[in-house]
């Protein structure tokens, strides 16, 4: 993929937890992404970041997890990427 690291892949699966802060508080979330290779890997994004990242998991968009710098990649925002035109395994 153009710009990512030889390690970035696609995500295949994408679950968020959320622990209830105080009375007022957001309270915290926990966001879990799989990649096609089975490898878990955890963030915690802000209330704001999670919302986004939620968005982006639900659009017509293509999530590649890039571990190497921790960046979260989401193409076919517009338009469609040649490379993403191939399945995820």
């Amino acid at each position: 993929m153009p710009g990512a690291s030889e390690l970035a892949r696609r995500v295949s699966i994408m679950n968020a937890n959320w622990v209830a802060g105080g009375d007022g508080e957001d309270g915290s979330f926990h966001i879990m992404v799989v990649t096609e290779d089975g490898e878990k890997h955890v963030m915690s994004p802000s209330p704001a970041s999670t919302a986004a990242l939620v968005a982006l998991a639900r659009a017509d968009t293509v999530l590649v997890w890039d571990p190497a710098d921790r960046t979260l990649i989401a193409a076919n925002i517009v338009g469609r990427m040649a490379w993403t035109n191939t399945p995820s395994s």
